[in-house]
């Protein structure tokens, strides 16, 4: 599979909510791939007020409906555990219920080159980029370079 199994496994140990220690072999990891583009299809779909696109919602409630990860309780807190389809059902399925809601907050990026959708948790609604530390850093000193320019 080369590299690309890896960095897909550490996410899935890096988040809260899917197993740690899968693995990927070449099904599951274009699998992934596909639930990725379906679920940004389908975000954009609700971002532009648009009928969602059939394929991706077949391919978001195929995955959905696949294995649940185990769950666990311990003094140390929750632990789940399962393999790399449960762990893709799983984000399957929080996936399904963000999108669901037609008020979640879902934006595009303001920035013209980024194509991230995130959901704007900030008070009023009114954040603009997907995140300062890139794309807001990035409008922001362009902006202040322009003006610069105009001033000199």
């Amino acid at each position: 599979m080369g590299t690309r199994g890896p960095p897909l496994c550490a996410y899935g140990a890096a988040c809260e909510e899917l197993p740690d220690r899968v693995t990927a072999d070449e099904a599951t990891f274009e699998s992934a791939l596909s639930l990725r583009e379906a679920i940004y299809r389908l975000a954009l779909d609700r971002v532009l007020s648009r009928r969602f696109d059939r394929g991706s919602l077949d391919v978001g409630n195929d995955t959905a409906a696949g294995p649940v990860c185990a769950v666990r309780l311990s003094d140390a807190g929750l632990h789940r555990s399962g393999d790399l389809p449960a762990a893709l059902s799983q984000l399957a399925r929080t996936g399904i219920a963000v999108l669901a809601d037609p008020h979640a907050g879902l934006k595009e990026c303001g920035r013209p080159d980024c194509t991230r959708i995130y959901l704007d948790r900030s008070r009023g609604a009114r954040r603009i980029w997907c995140g300062m530390e890139g794309c807001g850093n990035r409008v922001k000193a362009a902006a202040y370079r322009a003006r610069r320019r105009g001033a000199a």
